[in-house]
């Protein structure tokens, strides 16, 4: 008899069951989702109210991919430094600039100094070479006249580029490395004749090589106090190979 007196009573309740309509999602998921799509937005506030910082424009498709095949001779055209003393396989422009980049990284926290505008410098300081190729000393040109072609094949790679901000960043870059204009230039200058005579030094292991010419004419001409540590740093790794040659 229990049994049967509560048989009635689950019909019921799993009548009432299929008739209770779903639950609606709370109301307040909605506004969450536009705040955040509002703080999206360049230029709106962001958390804590600091606007949200406006990225440049990027060049258009084509341009960019005009522009990074142009600058692939940056990896094929080869220091003509090296080329003029024989070393066989010599570093390109493109690795010469990518271990700059690299030093830029790598250098100790320097007051006032900017390290992300470092390692910018480095990277387009010789970017005109794309178009110029790589001029040096005894090709016999004016100083003037060097930064003359140069100026004028980075303007070329710029309006491959398409112009914009971002052509107008590298054109900045590339002038103040070109007059030594900032701390950022001083300091990119002194990686510069950094990591040609460190490949000198390199090549002289690799190749029983004598590469005086290198050491010599960077020699006293560092401007920054890195600079010239790492220099010596160098010079006394050269020294003591001597030593052991001997």
């Amino acid at each position: 008899m229990a049994l049967s007196s509560r048989m009635p009573s689950q019909p019921a309740a799993r009548g009432l069951l299929r008739r209770t309509p779903p639950r609606i999602l709370p109301v307040e998921r909605a506004p969450r989702r536009l705040a955040l799509a509002v703080r999206a937005v360049p230029g709106s506030p962001g958390p804590g109210g600091s606007p949200v910082p406006r990225r440049s424009p990027a060049p258009a498709d084509a341009a960019a991919i005009d522009f990074l095949t142009l600058c692939h001779r940056l990896k094929t055209t080869k220091r003509k430094g090296w080329i003029n003393h024989s070393i066989k396989g010599p570093e390109s422009i493109a690795d010469h600039m990518y271990r700059m980049a690299l030093m830029a990284l790598i250098a100790g926290d320097l007051p006032a100094v900017d390290r992300e505008r470092c390692i910018k410098i480095a990277i387009v300081h010789d970017i005109a070479e794309a178009i110029v190729g790589d001029i040096t000393p005894s090709d016999g040109i004016p100083k003037a006249e060097k930064s003359r072609r140069e100026q004028a094949a980075l303007d070329e790679m710029c309006e491959v580029l398409g112009g914009g901000p971002i052509a107008d960043e590298i054109k900045g870059l590339w002038e103040e490395y070109e007059n030594n204009s900032s701390i950022e230039a001083n300091l990119v200058k002194d990686f510069d004749k950094v990591e040609m005579i460190l490949q000198a030094l390199e090549y002289e292991k690799e190749h029983g090589k004598v590469l005086d010419e290198f050491f010599l004419s960077t020699a006293g001409k560092f401007q920054t106090e890195i600079g010239k540590s790492w220099a010596a740093e160098v010079n006394a790794r050269r020294k003591e190979g001597c030593k052991k040659q001997k």
